[in-house]
């Protein structure tokens, strides 16, 4: 059995040698990503329907995890924008604690998946599939925090997105000044400030104007929502805002809360109601983590272990959500920003995680002073670069129409459905334009008798030449030709050189050609075939036969060949050495 690599990139990196330069660049890296993950990772899991803090506990201790154990060693890994559209409905009906559980399974299936070497096949996922449902998850991320960026109050769960959609309009009326005016500027600052000042965080600059200013309001009676407004957390029966200034505790996911408030009753039910949105998890985690270990080798001049990255991802995701920690994945945003800031090695995103730490202990109380429209306005940007506009917009520009529409498919059932249907559909979509495709390029045509490079050949023989791989998508078209019968043809030559493969639908579809050949008495040469498809052929039982069957490797000997059926056929005598000496010149002919 397959066992993947542990600390696979860990192990790469002190095999290359570890320098006091390398450490230096690790620490420089990990403060940097680390200043960047603490706002995001709170936003992110307010995104989700979880306090705040869950979204830290995911950094700390999934991030952690992950890097020491994975195999990529530049991917820095917590909670994503790719996930909210999964992981809000799952919040909403089973709760925190199903969440956690929910994560915990997800974690066992990339286990799953690295033992079974899936890494590699996930990079046969289409593009316009992966831009799609992007494209699409950046439209409902920014759709989500409309609410806290115009302050609207009394909006309740929407069941699908148009009700979404209805339900914020009809709450427009209640939009709030201040947290208009907080949100506003906030993403004029994420605009603005990476232009001028690109060495900085431009979001940590945001984030810390946009608290001023809703301080400033607050302070003359303009209402702007704060997280500590929002959240709370319970010391020995007193209640305090914001976040916890503590070390997350070990609790089973089934200890949190379900969705009545009270913790989770765990059943055989509940784990077949969690086990398809934890496939969805891991196979997104997936596809986010070895993406994002694609980049960040382009970026640097390394290669990372695919299968060792799934192992690691899987850890981290059954160990965090028992310290409070929700799904986590490897983020291409932050990943790039490591490898821009100087990092060597996976240490760097373990001090990406002690910098989170740091700041739950010692600036928690200042969390809670975060204007909650200033996270949704880091949260809209964070949507618009997810959503790739610029790439849709030149892939809608350039790319075959099947790619389109593909692409438009994909984006519109994530938007008005869910990630899981989109992708599903989409890579049916992409499967079966593929098969299309590949099937118009197999086709059977007749040979022109006065073509240069036939031998003479008599009148009751013909030749077809079959061009492309022959499977299911092609087999029965390509092959139809071959059946239209001419009561004076005896023997029909069949140029397979440019038949690369044929699958069982193609051999079956053969077999049944061949029988009707046999019931007109008609010989059959197969020409040039490879020595893989010959193999299949034969196995198949479309062997040898006496003067009905016959492989052969150029056109003069089947030419040889043909004639000696022929001659056999109207019983004249034939030389059998001179016969054999015709057919060995054919086989080797002279330069």
């Amino acid at each position: 059995m397959y066992i993947p690599p542990l600390f696979s990139a860990l192990r790469q990196t002190f095999a290359e040698g570890y320098t006091l330069n390398a450490l230096r660049g690790d620490i420089s890296a990990g403060l940097t990503v680390g200043i960047i993950a603490i706002p995001l990772a709170m936003a992110l899991a307010i995104a989700v329907g979880v306090p705040p803090q869950h979204g830290l506990y995911t950094v700390l201790i999934g991030g952690a995890l992950i890097a020491l154990t994975g195999g990529s060693r530049f991917n820095v890994s917590g909670p994503t924008a790719a996930f909210v559209v999964i992981l809000l409905p799952i919040t909403q009906q089973f709760g925190v604690g199903g969440l956690l559980l929910c994560t915990a399974m997800a974690g066992v299936i990339l286990i799953c998946m690295a033992l079974l070497r899936a890494g590699a096949l996930l990079q046969f996922i289409p593009y316009p599939v992966t831009l799609g449902f992007t494209a699409g998850i950046g439209i409902v991320i920014a759709t989500l925090q409309v609410k806290d960026a115009l302050g609207l109050t009394n909006i309740e769960p929407a069941a699908n997105y148009i009700e979404q959609i209805s339900t914020l309009a009809q709450a427009l009326p209640s939009i709030q000044l201040g947290d208009t005016l907080v949100a506003g500027i906030t993403l004029a600052v994420l605009i603005v400030w990476p232009r001028l000042v690109p060495k900085i965080p431009g979001h940590l600059v945001a984030l810390t104007v946009g608290s001023l200013i809703g301080l400033a309001f607050n302070q003359a009676d303009i209402a702007v929502a704060t997280l500590g407004q929002r959240f709370s957390y319970t010391v020995d029966g007193i209640s305090h805002p914001g976040i916890p200034p503590f070390l997350p505790s070990f609790m089973w996911p089934w200890e949190f809360s379900g969705p009545d408030g009270k913790p989770l009753v765990v059943s055989f039910e509940l784990f077949r109601q969690l086990l398809a949105p934890a496939f969805a998890i891991a196979m997104l985690g997936a596809i986010e983590s070895l993406l994002c270990a694609v980049v960040a080798d382009g970026m640097a001049g390394t290669k990372h272990d695919p299968n060792g990255e799934l192992l690691g991802q899987g850890l981290g995701n059954i160990v965090a959500p028992l310290f409070g920690g929700i799904t986590a994945t490897a983020a291409i945003a932050r990943s790039a920003a490591n490898v821009r800031a100087g990092a060597f090695s996976p240490i760097a995103a373990i001090i990406h995680a002690g910098v989170v730490l740091l700041a739950m202990l010692f600036l928690a109380p200042l969390f809670s002073h975060l204007p909650m429209a200033a996270l949704a306005a880091l949260l809209l940007m964070v949507a618009w670069n997810m959503s790739e506009p610029k790439h849709v917009l030149h892939t809608l520009r350039i790319a075959p129409r099947n790619d389109v529409l593909v692409l438009l498919t994909c984006l519109s059932l994530t938007v008005l459905f869910d990630m899981v249907l989109a992708v599903g559909v989409g890579l049916l979509m992409a499967a079966g334009l593929f098969i299309k495709s590949m099937s118009d390029l197999t086709a059977t045509a007749s040979i022109s008798r006065n073509q240069h490079d036939l031998p003479e050949l008599p009148d009751s023989v013909t030749v077809y030449a079959i061009r492309g791989p022959l499977f299911f998508g092609a087999a029965e078209k390509a092959l139809s030709v071959l059946r239209k019968f001419n009561p004076e043809i005896r023997v029909v030559i069949i140029d397979m050189r440019a038949v690369p493969m044929l699958d069982m639908t193609a051999l079956a579809a053969l077999s049944n050609v061949l029988i009707d050949y046999q019931k007109h008495d008609i010989g059959i040469i197969f020409l040039g075939t490879s020595a893989q498809v010959r193999h299949k052929m034969r196995r198949a039982g479309i062997r040898l036969a006496h003067n009905k069957l016959s492989y052969v490797g150029n056109f003069k000997m089947a030419q040889v060949r043909a004639q000696r059926w022929l001659d056999a056929e109207s019983q004249q005598p034939s030389d059998d050495s001179k016969d054999a000496a015709q057919l060995a010149e054919a086989a080797h002919p002279q330069p």
